[in-house]
């Protein structure tokens, strides 16, 4: 009888493991419409949806990186820097805007190379690298517009986050492609299984022929694309590029990936996971915005959350 009701305990602690988060987010989502009915009309979904792209496009990247065992802590500073690149060439009249779209696509691409090829060759920390490159590439934003915000932007550079097709913003139609090239390329290719078996057991990942250099580096890669490809979308829905966008995404973005389920010991996560991750930051926000919670609290809420995530995580590996 007793190991009977402990195997019953122990599937149902396999199932929550699993889909935990799944339930986590429709509660949270029927708690506010309990206590907030504005919350499910359609403008406010598209608003929260809108405003979730931004971290959810970054949040992707992440995912990668962390199943690797690695972080980043740069791809708030990456934001800014793409974003200021981009923005300087989407003047009215100045460039096709495939020129700054693509500018700040490979300021960040770059970026990351730079994170991949020093953790992947040198042998250097993720986390002190990324750490640095977090001050540098905000400081390269700084001097790159002397401190000032980058404006005066093309009415076409403006659409990308401020267009509608169909009724749905244009940032969140680039999210979900996003979260599609993520399922794809983390789920369906023979990347996606190197990028697990490095994050499982990196030596033994090797010895079976596997280039973990190279995948490490195009991990990093990727996840500075994306952070360069965010920096796009924020700095023309905003209509302007500050050298100071992006402070603080780089928790949010970790955030939405440990939430999701994505282990920080590296070799396991999912892109649904995290994208459900960076959805209930979202609609956690919105919601207590809406509830006219303090922003202070927000802040304690998220932390809570995080660390209860983790716990769960490490409760789930004994």
């Amino acid at each position: 009888m007793t190991r009977t009701v402990a195997s019953h305990w122990k599937k149902t602690g396999a199932f929550l493991s699993k889909y935990g988060i799944y339930f986590a987010f429709l509660l949270l989502v029927g708690f506010l419409a309990v206590f907030s009915p504005p919350f499910l009309t359609p403008d406010n979904i598209i608003n929260v949806l809108r405003q979730t792209s931004i971290n959810g496009i970054i949040a992707v990247g992440m995912t990668f990186v962390i199943i690797t065992g690695g972080i980043d802590l740069s791809v708030g500073s990456v934001l800014a820097l793409s974003a200021v690149i981009a923005a300087s060439f989407a003047h009215p009249g100045a460039h096709p805007l495939l020129v700054p779209v693509a500018l700040g696509l490979l300021a960040g691409l770059a970026s990351g190379m730079v994170n991949g090829v020093l953790i992947a060759k040198k042998r250097l920390a993720p986390f002190i690298v990324t750490l640095g490159m977090m001050t540098a590439a905000r400081g390269l934003a700084l001097v790159y517009t002397s401190g000032r915000p980058v404006i005066n932007l093309s009415n076409a550079y403006d659409k990308i986050g401020g267009a509608d097709l169909a009724g749905v913003p244009l940032p969140v139609l680039i999210f979900l492609m996003v979260v599609l090239a993520g399922v794809f390329l983390l789920h369906y290719t023979r990347f996606g299984r190197y990028v697990f078996a490095v994050g499982g057991n990196e030596l033994a990942a090797k010895v079976s022929g596997i280039n973990t250099d190279r995948t490490v580096v195009g991990v990093y890669a990727l996840t500075g694309a994306l952070a360069g490809a965010a920096g796009v979308v924020l700095s023309s829905r905003v209509m302007s590029a500050s050298p100071a966008i992006g402070e603080g995404y780089e928790l949010d973005a970790i955030a939405a990936v440990v939430i999701g389920g994505t282990s920080l010991s590296g070799g396991v996560g999912s892109i649904a996971g995290s994208i459900v991750g960076a959805l209930i930051i979202g609609v956690m926000n919105n919601g207590l915005d809406m509830l006219n919670v303090s922003s202070y609290w927000q802040q304690i809420v998220k932390g809570v959350i995080i660390v209860l995530a983790v716990l769960l995580d490490k409760k789930s590996k004994i």
